[in-house]
């Protein structure tokens, strides 16, 4: 399972998600009241569990943790894991 499906599984088994299908990767978790700021404490304990990482006060922000693609970009940054290639 790679980073982003393990992410979206996270985040549609454990907050209320209306219609998981329909959640988009870059759809924000925050509008659209997915996760609030425990929340977002939530995901930050399963990525340092998850993925054996630590997620320093100053990366707390929406740019990484706002949407699954985020939050898998972000895991993958901090992983440096290489990211799709473009070209």
């Amino acid at each position: 399972m790679d980073t982003k499906q393990r992410v979206r599984e996270f985040v549609t088994s454990n907050f209320f998600v209306s219609d998981a299908a329909s959640l988009t990767d870059s759809a924000s978790l925050l509008d659209l009241g997915v996760v609030d700021s425990t929340g977002v404490l939530e995901i930050i304990g399963f990525l340092e569990q998850a993925f054996g990482l630590t997620v320093e006060d100053d990366e707390i922000v929406p740019a990484n943790l706002d949407s699954i693609a985020r939050i898998a970009a972000f895991v993958e940054g901090k992983l440096g894991a290489p990211g799709p290639v473009k070209g």
